[in-house]
Protein backbone atom coordinates (compact mmCIF):
# COMPACT_ATOMS: atom_id res chain seq x y z
CA UNK A 1 0.00 0.00 0.00
CA UNK A 2 1.18 3.74 -0.79
CA UNK A 3 2.41 5.69 2.11
CA UNK A 4 0.50 8.39 2.79
CA UNK A 5 2.02 11.69 3.92
CA UNK A 6 0.13 14.68 5.74
CA UNK A 7 -0.16 18.30 3.49
CA UNK A 8 3.22 19.23 5.44
CA UNK A 9 4.79 16.56 3.65
CA UNK A 10 6.71 15.20 6.74
CA UNK A 11 6.32 11.71 8.21
CA UNK A 12 3.61 9.20 7.14
CA UNK A 13 0.72 9.90 8.55
CA UNK A 14 -0.03 5.81 10.42
CA UNK A 15 3.39 7.45 12.15
CA UNK A 16 1.56 9.94 14.18
CA UNK A 17 -1.89 7.01 14.85
CA UNK A 18 -2.56 6.40 18.28
CA UNK A 19 -3.36 3.26 19.68
CA UNK A 20 -7.06 2.12 20.31
CA UNK A 21 -9.25 -0.29 20.34
CA UNK A 22 -9.05 -3.51 17.92
CA UNK A 23 -11.74 -3.98 15.32
CA UNK A 24 -12.78 -7.02 17.18
CA UNK A 25 -12.95 -5.00 20.56
CA UNK A 26 -14.69 -2.00 18.45
CA UNK A 27 -17.52 -4.78 17.26
CA UNK A 28 -18.45 -6.82 19.70
CA UNK A 29 -19.24 -2.91 21.39
CA UNK A 30 -21.20 -2.14 18.75
CA UNK A 31 -23.12 -5.10 18.46
CA UNK A 32 -23.82 -4.94 22.57
CA UNK A 33 -24.84 -1.97 22.27
CA UNK A 34 -27.42 -1.99 19.58
CA UNK A 35 -28.74 -4.97 21.66
CA UNK A 36 -28.68 -3.07 24.80
CA UNK A 37 -30.78 -0.33 23.37
CA UNK A 38 -33.38 -2.83 21.92
CA UNK A 39 -33.70 -4.47 24.89
CA UNK A 40 -34.53 -1.31 27.01
CA UNK A 41 -36.78 -0.52 24.26
CA UNK A 42 -38.71 -2.91 24.61
CA UNK A 43 -38.60 -3.37 28.37
CA UNK A 44 -40.30 0.13 28.36
CA UNK A 45 -42.76 -0.65 26.02
CA UNK A 46 -43.95 -3.55 28.38
CA UNK A 47 -44.10 -1.70 30.93
CA UNK A 48 -46.00 0.96 29.54
CA UNK A 49 -48.37 -1.80 27.96
CA UNK A 50 -48.83 -3.22 31.61
CA UNK A 51 -49.65 -0.51 32.85
CA UNK A 52 -52.65 0.67 29.77
CA UNK A 53 -54.29 -2.55 30.37
CA UNK A 54 -54.57 -2.51 34.39
CA UNK A 55 -55.66 0.90 33.26
CA UNK A 56 -58.37 -0.79 31.57
CA UNK A 57 -60.00 -2.78 33.79
CA UNK A 58 -63.88 -2.76 34.17
CA UNK A 59 -64.68 -0.54 37.63
CA UNK A 60 -66.04 -2.12 40.69
CA UNK A 61 -68.54 -0.72 43.30
CA UNK A 62 -67.18 1.55 45.98
CA UNK A 63 -67.02 -0.55 49.41
CA UNK A 64 -66.20 -3.59 47.33
CA UNK A 65 -63.13 -4.98 49.38
CA UNK A 66 -60.37 -5.97 47.27
CA UNK A 67 -56.96 -7.82 48.32
CA UNK A 68 -53.79 -6.62 45.98
CA UNK A 69 -50.94 -8.53 47.11
CA UNK A 70 -52.51 -9.41 50.52
CA UNK A 71 -53.02 -5.61 51.27
CA UNK A 72 -56.73 -4.16 51.42
CA UNK A 73 -56.93 -1.98 48.58
CA UNK A 74 -60.24 0.42 48.10
CA UNK A 75 -62.00 -0.55 44.69
CA UNK A 76 -61.61 2.30 42.78
CA UNK A 77 -58.00 2.39 43.26
CA UNK A 78 -57.73 -0.94 41.97
CA UNK A 79 -56.54 -0.57 38.61
CA UNK A 80 -54.02 2.13 39.92
CA UNK A 81 -52.82 -0.64 41.83
CA UNK A 82 -52.58 -3.44 39.70
CA UNK A 83 -50.99 -1.18 37.43
CA UNK A 84 -48.74 -0.33 39.85
CA UNK A 85 -47.88 -4.14 41.43
CA UNK A 86 -47.63 -4.76 37.39
CA UNK A 87 -44.99 -2.33 36.14
CA UNK A 88 -42.99 -3.39 39.23
CA UNK A 89 -43.34 -7.04 38.29
CA UNK A 90 -42.01 -6.39 34.65
CA UNK A 91 -39.51 -4.29 35.60
CA UNK A 92 -38.05 -6.63 38.10
CA UNK A 93 -38.27 -9.78 35.71
CA UNK A 94 -37.07 -7.49 33.01
CA UNK A 95 -34.00 -6.51 34.50
CA UNK A 96 -32.74 -9.82 34.82
CA UNK A 97 -33.64 -11.07 31.44
CA UNK A 98 -32.18 -7.70 29.95
CA UNK A 99 -28.88 -8.12 32.07
CA UNK A 100 -28.19 -12.11 30.46
CA UNK A 101 -29.60 -10.85 26.98
CA UNK A 102 -26.51 -8.30 26.69
CA UNK A 103 -24.45 -10.46 28.72
CA UNK A 104 -25.07 -13.40 26.00
CA UNK A 105 -24.77 -10.81 23.51
CA UNK A 106 -21.18 -9.63 24.35
CA UNK A 107 -19.82 -12.83 24.68
CA UNK A 108 -21.34 -14.43 21.37
CA UNK A 109 -20.26 -11.56 19.63
CA UNK A 110 -16.48 -11.49 20.91
CA UNK A 111 -16.48 -15.37 19.92
CA UNK A 112 -18.53 -14.84 16.31
CA UNK A 113 -16.24 -11.82 15.47
CA UNK A 114 -13.37 -13.55 16.28
CA UNK A 115 -13.45 -16.16 14.04
CA UNK A 116 -14.73 -14.23 11.34
CA UNK A 117 -11.50 -11.67 11.87
CA UNK A 118 -9.14 -14.60 12.29
CA UNK A 119 -8.75 -14.85 8.21
CA UNK A 120 -7.43 -10.90 8.73
CA UNK A 121 -5.48 -11.71 11.35
CA UNK A 122 -3.66 -14.39 9.21
CA UNK A 123 -3.45 -12.16 6.49
CA UNK A 124 -1.50 -9.54 9.20
CA UNK A 125 0.58 -12.13 10.27
CA UNK A 126 1.78 -13.34 6.51
CA UNK A 127 2.48 -9.83 5.90
CA UNK A 128 4.84 -9.41 8.88
CA UNK A 129 6.94 -12.57 8.04
CA UNK A 130 7.14 -11.81 4.31
CA UNK A 131 10.80 -10.47 2.91
CA UNK A 132 12.33 -10.79 -0.72
CA UNK A 133 13.67 -13.83 0.56
CA UNK A 134 10.64 -15.68 1.76
CA UNK A 135 8.00 -14.74 -0.44
CA UNK A 136 6.89 -18.41 -0.19
CA UNK A 137 4.44 -18.20 2.76
CA UNK A 138 0.62 -18.07 1.82
CA UNK A 139 -2.55 -18.25 3.31
CA UNK A 140 -4.13 -20.69 1.65
CA UNK A 141 -7.62 -19.65 3.56
CA UNK A 142 -10.07 -23.11 3.59
CA UNK A 143 -14.37 -22.51 3.73
CA UNK A 144 -17.18 -20.41 2.68
CA UNK A 145 -16.45 -18.23 -0.53
CA UNK A 146 -17.06 -14.82 1.74
CA UNK A 147 -15.87 -11.33 1.42
CA UNK A 148 -12.83 -12.43 3.98
CA UNK A 149 -12.16 -15.12 1.75
CA UNK A 150 -12.12 -12.95 -1.26
CA UNK A 151 -9.38 -10.78 0.63
CA UNK A 152 -7.21 -13.84 1.73
CA UNK A 153 -7.27 -14.61 -1.90
CA UNK A 154 -6.44 -11.77 -3.57
CA UNK A 155 -3.46 -11.68 -0.99
CA UNK A 156 -2.26 -14.50 -1.98
CA UNK A 157 -2.52 -14.01 -5.96
CA UNK A 158 -0.69 -10.50 -5.04
CA UNK A 159 1.88 -12.92 -3.41
CA UNK A 160 2.20 -15.27 -6.57
CA UNK A 161 2.85 -11.73 -8.41
CA UNK A 162 5.39 -9.93 -5.88
CA UNK A 163 7.34 -13.48 -5.90
CA UNK A 164 7.23 -13.73 -9.77
CA UNK A 165 8.66 -10.45 -10.05
CA UNK A 166 10.88 -10.54 -7.76
CA UNK A 167 12.15 -14.34 -9.54
CA UNK A 168 12.29 -12.48 -12.60
CA UNK A 169 14.44 -9.57 -11.11
CA UNK A 170 16.91 -12.08 -9.42
CA UNK A 171 17.12 -13.74 -13.31
CA UNK A 172 17.62 -10.73 -14.70
CA UNK A 173 20.59 -9.55 -12.41
CA UNK A 174 22.03 -12.65 -12.46
CA UNK A 175 22.08 -12.94 -16.02
CA UNK A 176 23.44 -9.10 -16.52
CA UNK A 177 26.29 -9.91 -13.90
CA UNK A 178 27.09 -12.93 -16.33
CA UNK A 179 27.04 -11.15 -19.55
CA UNK A 180 29.25 -7.78 -18.25
CA UNK A 181 31.44 -10.32 -16.89
CA UNK A 182 32.28 -12.08 -20.16
CA UNK A 183 34.08 -9.06 -21.08
CA UNK A 184 35.60 -7.82 -18.33
CA UNK A 185 37.20 -11.10 -17.88
CA UNK A 186 38.68 -10.76 -21.72
CA UNK A 187 39.77 -7.30 -20.56
CA UNK A 188 41.87 -8.67 -17.40
CA UNK A 189 43.00 -11.30 -19.30
CA UNK A 190 44.21 -10.16 -22.53
CA UNK A 191 45.77 -7.33 -20.02
CA UNK A 192 47.29 -9.66 -17.62
CA UNK A 193 49.05 -11.94 -20.37
CA UNK A 194 50.17 -8.79 -22.28
CA UNK A 195 52.01 -7.51 -19.00
CA UNK A 196 53.77 -10.89 -18.58
CA UNK A 197 55.05 -11.67 -21.74
CA UNK A 198 58.09 -9.44 -21.40
CA UNK A 199 58.85 -9.55 -24.80
CA UNK A 200 55.37 -8.24 -26.33
CA UNK A 201 56.48 -5.66 -29.51
CA UNK A 202 54.27 -3.16 -31.04
CA UNK A 203 52.33 -5.90 -32.85
CA UNK A 204 51.32 -7.97 -29.88
CA UNK A 205 49.87 -4.46 -28.27
CA UNK A 206 48.15 -3.39 -31.40
CA UNK A 207 46.34 -7.19 -31.45
CA UNK A 208 45.67 -6.84 -27.46
CA UNK A 209 44.18 -2.79 -28.38
CA UNK A 210 41.96 -4.96 -31.02
CA UNK A 211 40.57 -7.28 -28.64
CA UNK A 212 40.13 -4.61 -25.95
CA UNK A 213 38.53 -2.57 -28.54
CA UNK A 214 36.01 -5.55 -29.35
CA UNK A 215 35.62 -6.28 -25.68
CA UNK A 216 34.43 -2.79 -24.97
CA UNK A 217 32.41 -2.92 -27.64
CA UNK A 218 30.15 -6.07 -26.56
CA UNK A 219 30.06 -4.14 -23.25
CA UNK A 220 28.80 -0.79 -24.59
CA UNK A 221 26.48 -2.44 -26.53
CA UNK A 222 25.52 -4.62 -23.76
CA UNK A 223 25.03 -1.70 -21.07
CA UNK A 224 22.82 0.53 -24.66
CA UNK A 225 20.83 -2.47 -24.23
CA UNK A 226 20.04 -2.93 -20.73
CA UNK A 227 19.44 1.68 -20.22
CA UNK A 228 17.11 1.04 -23.26
CA UNK A 229 14.89 -1.74 -21.74
CA UNK A 230 15.09 -0.10 -18.35
CA UNK A 231 13.98 3.44 -20.04
CA UNK A 232 10.87 1.28 -22.01
CA UNK A 233 9.82 -0.72 -19.40
CA UNK A 234 9.42 2.45 -16.76
CA UNK A 235 7.81 4.62 -19.67
CA UNK A 236 8.74 7.35 -17.45
CA UNK A 237 7.94 10.11 -19.91
CA UNK A 238 5.02 12.37 -21.13
CA UNK A 239 3.52 12.42 -24.23
CA UNK A 240 5.39 15.44 -25.21
CA UNK A 241 8.77 14.01 -25.13
CA UNK A 242 8.66 12.99 -28.57
CA UNK A 243 5.06 11.54 -29.83
CA UNK A 244 5.41 11.67 -34.09
CA UNK A 245 4.33 9.44 -37.24
CA UNK A 246 6.63 7.22 -37.69
CA UNK A 247 6.20 5.05 -40.67
CA UNK A 248 6.97 1.78 -40.34
CA UNK A 249 8.11 0.59 -44.10
CA UNK A 250 10.54 3.85 -44.37
CA UNK A 251 12.31 2.05 -40.78
CA UNK A 252 12.34 -1.14 -42.19
CA UNK A 253 14.26 0.03 -45.32
CA UNK A 254 16.79 2.29 -42.99
CA UNK A 255 16.87 -1.17 -40.66
CA UNK A 256 18.03 -3.11 -43.85
CA UNK A 257 20.23 -0.35 -45.31
CA UNK A 258 22.56 -0.52 -41.95
CA UNK A 259 22.88 -4.81 -42.23
CA UNK A 260 23.86 -4.53 -45.85
CA UNK A 261 26.81 -5.21 -45.66
CA UNK A 262 26.34 -7.93 -43.42
CA UNK A 263 23.48 -9.01 -45.81
CA UNK A 264 25.50 -9.37 -48.71
CA UNK A 265 28.24 -11.29 -46.65
CA UNK A 266 26.28 -13.78 -45.76
CA UNK A 267 24.16 -14.14 -49.40
CA UNK A 268 20.85 -13.52 -47.56
CA UNK A 269 17.82 -13.21 -49.61
CA UNK A 270 15.93 -10.17 -48.71
CA UNK A 271 12.02 -9.35 -49.72
CA UNK A 272 10.17 -6.25 -48.14
CA UNK A 273 6.11 -6.39 -48.82
CA UNK A 274 5.02 -2.39 -47.87
CA UNK A 275 1.13 -2.07 -46.83
CA UNK A 276 -0.63 -0.69 -50.04
CA UNK A 277 -2.18 2.08 -47.38
CA UNK A 278 0.44 2.92 -45.32
CA UNK A 279 2.19 2.06 -42.17
CA UNK A 280 1.89 4.70 -39.92
CA UNK A 281 1.77 4.46 -36.35
CA UNK A 282 2.40 7.49 -33.83
CA UNK A 283 4.58 7.21 -30.84
CA UNK A 284 8.18 7.67 -29.48
CA UNK A 285 10.16 7.58 -32.97
CA UNK A 286 13.19 6.31 -31.52
CA UNK A 287 11.49 3.58 -29.35
CA UNK A 288 9.71 2.04 -32.50
CA UNK A 289 12.62 2.61 -35.32
CA UNK A 290 14.94 0.46 -32.37
CA UNK A 291 11.93 -2.08 -32.95
CA UNK A 292 12.13 -2.60 -36.65
CA UNK A 293 15.89 -2.21 -36.23
CA UNK A 294 16.38 -4.88 -33.17
CA UNK A 295 13.80 -7.79 -35.19
CA UNK A 296 15.75 -7.15 -38.24
CA UNK A 297 19.57 -7.44 -37.18
CA UNK A 298 17.91 -10.71 -35.06
CA UNK A 299 16.69 -12.13 -38.35
CA UNK A 300 20.03 -11.04 -40.11
CA UNK A 301 22.75 -12.42 -37.13
CA UNK A 302 20.08 -15.93 -36.26
CA UNK A 303 20.12 -16.55 -39.75
CA UNK A 304 22.25 -19.31 -41.83
CA UNK A 305 24.45 -18.35 -44.43
CA UNK A 306 22.36 -18.31 -48.06
CA UNK A 307 19.29 -17.83 -45.78
CA UNK A 308 16.43 -15.44 -46.26
CA UNK A 309 14.70 -12.25 -44.69
CA UNK A 310 11.08 -11.45 -45.48
CA UNK A 311 10.12 -8.04 -44.21
CA UNK A 312 6.44 -6.89 -44.88
CA UNK A 313 3.69 -4.35 -43.08
CA UNK A 314 0.02 -4.33 -43.39
CA UNK A 315 -2.82 -2.03 -42.42
CA UNK A 316 -6.37 -3.68 -41.04
CA UNK A 317 -8.40 -1.16 -39.85
CA UNK A 318 -6.85 1.19 -37.03
CA UNK A 319 -4.44 -1.49 -36.68
CA UNK A 320 -1.16 -1.71 -38.03
CA UNK A 321 0.74 -4.99 -38.49
CA UNK A 322 4.79 -5.73 -38.82
CA UNK A 323 5.94 -9.03 -39.90
CA UNK A 324 9.42 -9.95 -39.84
CA UNK A 325 10.43 -13.69 -41.12
CA UNK A 326 13.96 -15.47 -41.58
CA UNK A 327 15.65 -18.61 -42.46
CA UNK A 328 17.34 -20.33 -39.58
CA UNK A 329 17.48 -23.41 -37.29
CA UNK A 330 14.69 -24.86 -36.55
CA UNK A 331 13.24 -24.14 -32.90
CA UNK A 332 10.86 -25.54 -30.37
CA UNK A 333 7.56 -23.99 -30.72
CA UNK A 334 7.44 -24.70 -26.66
CA UNK A 335 10.45 -22.34 -26.66
CA UNK A 336 9.56 -19.67 -28.86
CA UNK A 337 8.03 -17.18 -26.31
CA UNK A 338 10.96 -17.69 -24.07
CA UNK A 339 13.03 -15.78 -26.78
CA UNK A 340 11.35 -12.51 -25.33
CA UNK A 341 12.82 -13.20 -21.79
CA UNK A 342 15.98 -11.02 -21.18
CA UNK A 343 19.06 -13.01 -22.40
CA UNK A 344 17.30 -15.79 -23.72
CA UNK A 345 18.62 -16.73 -27.30
CA UNK A 346 17.79 -20.09 -27.31
CA UNK A 347 20.08 -22.49 -27.29
CA UNK A 348 19.67 -23.76 -31.26
CA UNK A 349 20.23 -19.70 -32.42
CA UNK A 350 23.18 -19.27 -33.42
CA UNK A 351 25.34 -15.50 -33.99
CA UNK A 352 26.54 -12.76 -31.90
CA UNK A 353 24.06 -10.60 -29.73
CA UNK A 354 23.98 -10.01 -25.39
CA UNK A 355 19.16 -11.87 -25.61
CA UNK A 356 17.93 -7.91 -25.39
CA UNK A 357 16.76 -7.73 -28.74
CA UNK A 358 13.27 -9.46 -28.41
CA UNK A 359 12.73 -7.96 -24.63
CA UNK A 360 12.85 -4.57 -26.02
CA UNK A 361 10.70 -5.24 -28.69
CA UNK A 362 8.37 -6.82 -26.59
CA UNK A 363 8.63 -3.93 -23.94
CA UNK A 364 8.60 -0.82 -26.44
CA UNK A 365 5.45 -2.59 -28.57
CA UNK A 366 3.54 -2.97 -25.12
CA UNK A 367 4.41 0.58 -23.74
CA UNK A 368 2.55 1.49 -27.30
CA UNK A 369 -0.63 -0.30 -26.68
CA UNK A 370 0.58 -2.98 -29.40
CA UNK A 371 0.93 -6.80 -29.05
CA UNK A 372 3.61 -9.26 -30.37
CA UNK A 373 4.13 -12.66 -30.73
CA UNK A 374 6.52 -15.64 -32.53
CA UNK A 375 6.30 -18.49 -33.53
CA UNK A 376 9.05 -21.17 -35.57
CA UNK A 377 8.88 -20.96 -39.46
CA UNK A 378 8.63 -24.75 -41.75
CA UNK A 379 12.09 -26.07 -41.87
CA UNK A 380 13.72 -23.48 -39.53
CA UNK A 381 13.40 -20.00 -38.63
CA UNK A 382 11.49 -17.60 -36.77
CA UNK A 383 8.88 -15.32 -37.59
CA UNK A 384 7.92 -12.24 -35.40
CA UNK A 385 4.73 -10.37 -35.89
CA UNK A 386 4.33 -6.68 -34.38
CA UNK A 387 0.60 -5.24 -33.78
CA UNK A 388 0.43 -1.37 -33.13
CA UNK A 389 -2.73 1.03 -33.44
CA UNK A 390 -2.68 3.17 -35.95
CA UNK A 391 -3.04 5.98 -33.83
CA UNK A 392 -1.33 5.68 -30.48
CA UNK A 393 -3.05 7.40 -27.38
CA UNK A 394 -0.95 10.66 -26.06
CA UNK A 395 0.49 8.69 -23.07
CA UNK A 396 2.14 5.04 -22.86
CA UNK A 397 0.50 2.74 -21.10
CA UNK A 398 2.71 2.22 -17.86
CA UNK A 399 0.69 -0.69 -16.53
CA UNK A 400 2.64 -3.49 -18.10
CA UNK A 401 6.66 -3.21 -17.19
CA UNK A 402 9.22 -6.08 -16.89
CA UNK A 403 11.43 -6.31 -14.02
CA UNK A 404 15.18 -4.97 -14.61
Amino acid sequence: MLRREDRTGSRPARARRRRGPGLRVRLTLLATGLVAAVSALLLWLGWMLVGEVAASLPTLPPGTPVLVDGVAVPAGEIAAALGHSARAEVLQVGSVAFALVVLAVAVVSWVLTGHVLQPVHDVTATARRLSAESLDARIDLEGPRDEVAELADTFDEMLDRLQAAFDAQRRFVANASHELRTPLAVLRTEIDVTLADPDADVDELRRMAGVLRDATKRAEGLVDGLLLLARTEAAERRASDGDEPVDLDLAAHGALDAVRAEVEGRRLRVEVHPAAEGAVVVGDAALLERVVGNLVENAVRHNVDGGWITVGTDRAGDRVDLVVASSGPVLDPARVPDLFEPFRRGADRVGPGSGLGLSIVRAVVRAHGGTVSAEPVEGGGLSVRVGLPGQVSGSLNTGVTVPT
